[in-house]
Protein backbone atom coordinates (compact mmCIF):
# COMPACT_ATOMS: atom_id res chain seq x y z
CA UNK A 1 0.00 0.00 0.00
CA UNK A 2 2.40 2.52 0.85
CA UNK A 3 4.79 1.85 -2.13
CA UNK A 4 1.76 2.56 -4.12
CA UNK A 5 0.95 6.14 -2.50
CA UNK A 6 4.60 6.86 -3.31
CA UNK A 7 4.26 6.05 -7.04
CA UNK A 8 1.41 7.50 -6.96
CA UNK A 9 2.55 10.94 -5.10
CA UNK A 10 5.78 10.65 -7.41
CA UNK A 11 3.68 10.82 -10.48
CA UNK A 12 2.02 13.91 -9.08
CA UNK A 13 4.84 15.56 -8.70
CA UNK A 14 6.41 14.60 -11.39
CA UNK A 15 3.57 15.67 -13.70
CA UNK A 16 2.96 18.74 -11.98
CA UNK A 17 6.19 20.00 -10.21
CA UNK A 18 5.05 23.40 -8.80
CA UNK A 19 1.75 21.36 -6.92
CA UNK A 20 3.40 22.04 -3.12
CA UNK A 21 0.37 19.44 -1.82
CA UNK A 22 1.59 16.84 -4.24
CA UNK A 23 5.31 17.37 -2.57
CA UNK A 24 3.70 17.46 0.92
CA UNK A 25 2.26 14.14 0.50
CA UNK A 26 4.78 12.46 -1.10
CA UNK A 27 7.35 13.75 1.97
CA UNK A 28 5.20 12.96 4.35
CA UNK A 29 4.59 8.94 2.68
CA UNK A 30 8.14 8.63 2.50
CA UNK A 31 8.87 10.02 6.24
CA UNK A 32 6.30 7.11 7.10
CA UNK A 33 8.56 4.29 5.21
CA UNK A 34 11.83 5.47 6.77
CA UNK A 35 12.94 7.32 3.82
CA UNK A 36 14.03 10.32 5.68
CA UNK A 37 16.58 12.14 3.23
CA UNK A 38 13.67 11.43 0.44
CA UNK A 39 11.37 13.12 2.40
CA UNK A 40 13.29 15.90 3.70
CA UNK A 41 13.96 17.02 0.16
CA UNK A 42 10.48 16.65 -0.66
CA UNK A 43 9.73 19.12 2.50
CA UNK A 44 11.80 21.65 1.27
CA UNK A 45 10.54 21.40 -2.28
CA UNK A 46 7.30 21.82 -0.82
CA UNK A 47 8.06 25.17 1.11
CA UNK A 48 10.07 26.35 -1.87
CA UNK A 49 6.51 26.82 -3.68
CA UNK A 50 4.45 27.98 -0.56
CA UNK A 51 6.64 29.07 2.18
CA UNK A 52 3.35 29.23 4.69
CA UNK A 53 3.02 25.50 5.53
CA UNK A 54 3.92 25.16 8.90
CA UNK A 55 3.43 21.63 8.97
CA UNK A 56 5.58 21.06 6.19
CA UNK A 57 8.72 23.13 8.30
CA UNK A 58 7.15 20.35 10.90
CA UNK A 59 7.75 17.06 9.30
CA UNK A 60 11.07 18.24 7.23
CA UNK A 61 12.58 19.15 10.57
CA UNK A 62 11.81 15.65 11.56
CA UNK A 63 13.03 13.63 8.53
CA UNK A 64 16.29 15.46 8.29
CA UNK A 65 17.88 15.05 12.08
CA UNK A 66 16.27 11.57 11.60
CA UNK A 67 18.58 11.41 8.34
CA UNK A 68 21.37 13.00 10.23
CA UNK A 69 21.34 16.23 9.44
CA UNK A 70 20.84 18.09 12.43
CA UNK A 71 22.29 21.32 11.21
CA UNK A 72 20.20 21.87 8.19
CA UNK A 73 17.10 20.64 10.16
CA UNK A 74 17.94 23.61 12.96
CA UNK A 75 17.62 26.03 10.65
CA UNK A 76 14.59 24.63 8.98
CA UNK A 77 12.96 24.09 11.80
CA UNK A 78 13.94 27.66 13.45
CA UNK A 79 12.02 28.77 10.32
CA UNK A 80 9.62 26.96 11.02
CA UNK A 81 9.03 27.91 14.72
CA UNK A 82 9.22 31.83 13.51
CA UNK A 83 6.71 31.25 10.60
CA UNK A 84 4.05 28.92 12.88
CA UNK A 85 3.78 31.76 16.00
CA UNK A 86 3.25 34.39 13.40
CA UNK A 87 0.12 32.58 12.03
CA UNK A 88 -0.99 31.25 15.56
CA UNK A 89 -0.18 27.94 14.05
CA UNK A 90 0.19 26.61 17.93
CA UNK A 91 0.36 22.56 17.68
CA UNK A 92 3.19 22.64 15.01
CA UNK A 93 4.83 25.26 16.59
CA UNK A 94 5.08 23.35 19.64
CA UNK A 95 5.70 20.67 18.18
CA UNK A 96 8.50 22.47 16.33
CA UNK A 97 9.95 23.53 19.94
CA UNK A 98 9.68 19.78 21.09
CA UNK A 99 12.26 18.89 18.02
CA UNK A 100 14.82 20.91 18.42
CA UNK A 101 14.81 20.35 22.09
CA UNK A 102 15.19 16.76 20.98
CA UNK A 103 18.67 17.40 19.87
CA UNK A 104 19.86 19.59 22.50
CA UNK A 105 18.55 23.07 20.77
CA UNK A 106 15.68 25.86 22.22
CA UNK A 107 13.80 27.34 19.71
CA UNK A 108 14.58 30.76 18.64
CA UNK A 109 13.93 33.70 20.50
CA UNK A 110 10.80 35.68 19.19
CA UNK A 111 10.57 39.62 19.36
CA UNK A 112 8.32 39.96 22.00
CA UNK A 113 10.37 37.59 24.46
CA UNK A 114 13.40 39.75 23.32
CA UNK A 115 11.52 42.67 24.59
CA UNK A 116 10.58 40.75 27.81
CA UNK A 117 14.33 39.77 28.26
CA UNK A 118 15.45 43.52 27.81
CA UNK A 119 13.06 44.63 30.61
CA UNK A 120 14.45 41.73 32.97
CA UNK A 121 17.62 43.10 32.38
CA UNK A 122 17.07 46.52 32.87
CA UNK A 123 15.50 45.34 36.51
CA UNK A 124 18.65 43.19 37.45
CA UNK A 125 17.58 39.85 36.77
CA UNK A 126 20.21 37.11 35.33
CA UNK A 127 19.37 36.15 31.39
CA UNK A 128 20.59 33.75 29.36
CA UNK A 129 22.78 34.94 25.81
CA UNK A 130 22.06 31.87 24.81
CA UNK A 131 18.59 31.87 24.83
CA UNK A 132 17.45 34.63 25.89
CA UNK A 133 15.00 33.36 28.97
CA UNK A 134 16.16 34.48 32.69
CA UNK A 135 17.90 32.40 34.84
CA UNK A 136 20.38 31.50 37.25
CA UNK A 137 23.74 32.86 37.27
CA UNK A 138 26.45 30.38 37.04
CA UNK A 139 28.74 30.47 40.92
CA UNK A 140 31.84 30.66 39.43
CA UNK A 141 33.48 30.46 35.84
CA UNK A 142 33.34 26.83 34.36
CA UNK A 143 36.89 27.09 33.03
CA UNK A 144 40.28 28.93 33.24
CA UNK A 145 40.52 31.79 31.29
CA UNK A 146 38.66 34.56 29.25
CA UNK A 147 36.30 31.77 28.17
CA UNK A 148 35.38 30.72 31.05
CA UNK A 149 34.86 34.20 32.86
CA UNK A 150 32.53 35.54 29.33
CA UNK A 151 30.94 31.95 30.11
CA UNK A 152 29.84 32.82 33.33
CA UNK A 153 28.70 36.55 32.70
CA UNK A 154 26.44 35.54 29.85
CA UNK A 155 25.24 31.63 30.17
CA UNK A 156 22.96 30.74 32.58
CA UNK A 157 23.54 27.40 35.11
CA UNK A 158 20.10 26.05 32.90
CA UNK A 159 21.93 26.13 29.80
CA UNK A 160 25.64 25.16 30.58
CA UNK A 161 23.82 21.86 32.20
CA UNK A 162 22.68 21.21 29.05
CA UNK A 163 25.74 21.83 26.59
CA UNK A 164 27.34 19.40 29.22
CA UNK A 165 24.83 17.06 28.12
CA UNK A 166 24.93 17.44 24.26
CA UNK A 167 28.94 17.60 25.03
CA UNK A 168 28.83 14.12 26.35
CA UNK A 169 27.05 12.82 22.85
CA UNK A 170 30.17 14.88 20.79
CA UNK A 171 32.60 13.42 22.81
CA UNK A 172 30.65 9.50 22.16
CA UNK A 173 29.73 9.71 18.79
CA UNK A 174 33.02 11.55 17.36
CA UNK A 175 34.67 9.26 19.56
CA UNK A 176 37.01 12.54 20.80
CA UNK A 177 40.18 11.55 22.43
CA UNK A 178 41.39 14.87 24.92
CA UNK A 179 45.16 13.65 24.14
CA UNK A 180 44.78 14.89 21.02
CA UNK A 181 44.75 18.82 20.26
CA UNK A 182 42.80 18.19 17.01
CA UNK A 183 39.91 16.39 19.07
CA UNK A 184 40.42 19.54 21.92
CA UNK A 185 39.23 21.68 19.01
CA UNK A 186 36.37 19.68 17.30
CA UNK A 187 34.66 19.53 20.78
CA UNK A 188 35.85 23.33 21.80
CA UNK A 189 34.04 24.51 18.24
CA UNK A 190 30.81 22.70 19.23
CA UNK A 191 30.86 24.22 22.26
CA UNK A 192 30.84 27.75 20.53
CA UNK A 193 28.02 26.59 18.26
CA UNK A 194 25.72 25.34 20.92
CA UNK A 195 26.83 28.91 23.54
CA UNK A 196 25.90 31.00 20.13
CA UNK A 197 29.36 32.37 20.79
CA UNK A 198 29.42 34.31 17.28
CA UNK A 199 32.12 36.95 16.15
CA UNK A 200 30.33 39.53 18.71
CA UNK A 201 31.15 37.47 21.82
CA UNK A 202 34.53 36.45 20.39
CA UNK A 203 35.60 40.06 20.55
CA UNK A 204 34.09 40.28 24.10
CA UNK A 205 36.55 37.42 25.43
CA UNK A 206 39.76 38.62 23.45
CA UNK A 207 38.47 42.25 25.41
CA UNK A 208 38.69 39.98 28.80
CA UNK A 209 41.64 38.22 28.10
CA UNK A 210 43.34 41.89 27.14
CA UNK A 211 42.39 43.00 30.84
CA UNK A 212 43.68 39.45 32.88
Amino acid sequence: MNAERIAQFEKMASADPSNEMAHFSLGNAYLQTGRFAEAATSFERCVAINGDMSKAYQLGGEAMIKAGWEDKAVAFLETGYRLSASKGDRMPQQAIAKLLEGIGRKAPLLQEEAETAERLREAGAFVCRRSGRPGTKLASPPMRGALGLWIADNISQETWRQWIGQGTKVINELRLDFTRDRDQEIYDQHMREYLGIDDEALKEIAGLAAKA
